[in-house]
């Protein structure tokens, strides 16, 4: 088979919700190939710790990849205590640079409870507006269904099930197998 006949890994939907003092990122567990589920519990998002400095990230795209990028996220927080945004600048501007790296298929939300950020491979920092990030093949349903609860009392935590749930019914690479982490803003 071909490298251009390869059908390639689909299925993942995550969500960074942050609202009230909470950010929560959540992520489906659905990992297909073509049009096979491979796996409907696969744990896509993660709280890392380096130094003692709370993160949770979540991320779509190749398994190996991002854990490849988480590595190195860590790898810059524990360089940069404290500060996430210049350890995601810091991964983005490697990510870009390094031939290595520039052949990592993934994206990245993550947060400190503070910010909410999207790293992508193109070099891309993002601080999303409206304070809801989503990715990969469900993003875009998971996105606009948050965007229409943000102005209602529910929870940053609610906000991410429901529109995780819209984007399961809507996306045929997204379940309803979700790891849901939440962090207090600081």
């Amino acid at each position: 088979m071909a490298d251009s006949d390869f059908p390639g890994w689909h299925g993942t939907t995550i969500i960074g919700v942050k609202k009230g003092g909470q950010v929560v990122i959540a992520g489906d567990g659905q990992v297909s190939l073509g049009q096979t589920v491979i796996k409907g519990t696969a744990r896509k998002v993660r709280r890392l710790s380096p130094g003692g400095f709370e993160v949770v990230a979540g991320f779509a795209g190749s398994t190996a990849d991002a854990f490849t990028l988480l590595e190195r996220l860590e790898a810059k927080l524990e360089a940069t205590p404290g500060q996430l945004a210049r350890a995601s600048v810091e991964l983005a501007k490697d990510w870009r640079t390094d031939k290595y790296l520039q052949k990592l298929e993934a994206m990245l939300i993550v947060t400190d409870g503070k910010d909410l950020l999207v790293i992508t491979g193109a070099g891309d920092v993002l601080e999303p507006e409206h304070n809801v990030a989503a990715i990969g093949s469900g993003g875009n349903f998971a996105l606009a269904a948050a965007r229409a609860m943000m102005d209602s009392d529910k929870p940053a935590e609610t906000v991410a099930r429901e529109a995780m749930a819209i984007a399961a019914d809507i996306c045929v690479y997204t379940n309803g197998n979700l790891t849901v982490e939440e962090i207090s803003g600081q």
